[in-house]
C-alpha cells in the first residue's frame, strides 16, 4: 500500500482516540458538524458513531403528548354544498348536453366549462366550452352531471339510484 492508501484508510476507521475525542466533544455540547471538523470526518460518520456508542443528548423539554380529553370534532359542512344544490334542483337532470363552443385545451380560458369530450374515433381531445356556473368548473348541464346528492333516507323508502358508468 501506498502511503496515500494507508492515510486515507486511517482516516476511515474509529480509531480508540478518536472515539475519544468524539466523547469529549459531544459531552462538551458541540454540534455534529463541529464535532466532524474536529475529528476529521464527515457529519454522517459522527451521527452514525454516536448512535452506535448509545450516546443521547436527552430529549428536549417538551412534555409528552397526551390525547385530549375533548372528542374529535367533525368538519362543518361547507358553503359549497347548499350552492350546488341551487342550480341542481331547479330541473331534472340532462342527459346529453349540447356544447355550443367546444374548445381546445389551449383555448379554455376562465369561464369556460372544462367538461371533456371526445368524439369517438377523435384523435384530439376537446373541452365543453359552454359559460360556466358562477364558482363552478362546469356549465349548469355539466354541473348536474357531475354532483348528485342523495335524498336523506327515512324507514319505508327505497335507496336512491346511483348513477351507472358504462
Amino acid at each position: 500500500m501506498t502511503a496515500v492508501e494507508t492515510s486515507s484508510k486511517n482516516l476511515r476507521t474509529w480509531t480508540m482516540e478518536r472515539v475519544t475525542l468524539l466523547r469529549s466533544c459531544f459531552n462538551a455540547g458541540l454540534s455534529c458538524a463541529q464535532i466532524a471538523n474536529e475529528i476529521g470526518v464527515s457529519r454522517n460518520a459522527v451521527i452514525g458513531k454516536i448512535n452506535r456508542l448509545g450516546l443521547s443528548r436527552g430529549k428536549s423539554s417538551a412534555a409528552p403528548r397526551t390525547r385530549s380529553t375533548s372528542p374529535m370534532q367533525r368538519s362543518r359542512v361547507s358553503t359549497a354544498r347548499p350552492a350546488l344544490r341551487a342550480p341542481l334542483e331547479s330541473e331534472s337532470v340532462a342527459t346529453d348536453v349540447v356544447s355550443a363552443e367546444p374548445c381546445s385545451l389551449l383555448d379554455l380560458a376562465p369561464r369556460k366549462c372544462r367538461w371533456p369530450i371526445s368524439a369517438n374515433g377523435a384523435a384530439a381531445l376537446s373541452f365543453c366550452g359552454n359559460i360556466t356556473a358562477d364558482g363552478m368548473s362546469y356549465c349548469i348541464g355539466h354541473v348536474r352531471m357531475a354532483y348528485r346528492f342523495s335524498t336523506p333516507r327515512s324507514g319505508n323508502r327505497p335507496p336512491a339510484q346511483t348513477r351507472q358508468v358504462g
